[in-house]
């Protein structure tokens, strides 16, 4: 029996729920077991208890380090593929370079977000702005009290009424902005920078999964479809359009800042 594992949330019980549906048509027998964090799903990986992980960024790298073979990026959500990191900010502002930043405000997203905390702070670093010494102050959401429900909103809004003078979110915070027009904070702000695309959340398999095995594995991630139930509940559940192969780039790029960082 295949074993998936991931994290403990709803989100993730209705998607593993569609998985089982939609595997188990395909004549693949399966199974799943929720983590109460990433790291001992890592643990689980790593030893052989399951054989397939959903993975956050973060977690992916740190299983490719850890494990003696490599394992295979079984497959991914449309929205994780190319994603990016925005530096954003007023309208009206002076800024228009990342260069322009020193001096000035900057509020990032979640300590522990990789697409609004360590890449940010990277990226920042990489292009000669140490946020301790050059920024006339930061902080991340954890730090900030009152915050909205969400890191990157809280961002938003914390720059749209100039609290903060440029802030960190990612591509998807800014797709989903455009929905939403009818809010004063989604108005007057703008990009002064972009990041180099990178990859996000993917499911991974171990591999000493037996080869034809895995072929079926991809195809029953690829099947899904919103035109059937299942698909239509996974796809619902995950967030995302369409379940697609997996990336092999864009995790060079987080494995460099999170080393850095001493997070890996």
């Amino acid at each position: 029996m295949l074993r998936l594992g991931g994290t403990a949330s709803p989100d993730h019980i209705e998607a593993f729920e569609a998985l089982v549906i939609i595997f188990r048509k395909r004549g693949i027998d399966m199974d799943w077991v929720l983590y109460s964090d990433y790291d001992p799903m890592v643990a689980a990986f790593v030893s052989g208890e399951i054989d397939m992980a959903w993975n956050g960024p973060l977690s992916y790298v740190k299983i490719r380090r850890l494990i003696d073979e490599p394992c295979r990026v079984i497959a991914m959500r449309n929205v994780d593929v190319d994603y990016v990191t925005h530096f954003i900010t007023h309208d009206d502002s002076p800024i228009q370079s990342v260069a322009d930043l020193r001096g000035k405000r900057f509020a990032f997203g979640d300590r522990g977000s990789v697409q609004a905390g360590l890449l940010p702070y990277h990226f920042l670093k990489e292009s000669g702005i140490d946020p301790s010494s050059d920024l006339a102050g930061f902080t991340f959401y954890d730090e900030r009290p009152g915050g909205s429900t969400s890191d990157e909103d809280d961002v938003v809004e914390r720059v749209a009424y100039g609290e903060y003078d440029a802030g960190a979110v990612s591509g998807q915070t800014l797709k989903a902005l455009e929905k939403r027009t009818d809010t004063p904070e989604t108005r007057g702000l703008r990009v002064l920078w972009s990041s180099p695309p990178y990859s996000h959340c993917c499911f991974t398999l171990r591999s000493d999964v037996d080869p034809a095995l895995t072929q079926q594995i991809e195809s029953a991630f690829l099947s899904a479809d919103s035109g059937d139930p299942d698909g239509r509940a996974l796809l619902a559940a995950e967030g995302c359009d369409a379940i697609v192969v997996g990336r092999l780039d864009g995790w060079d790029l987080i494995e460099k800042a999170a080393e850095r960082e001493g997070l890996i």
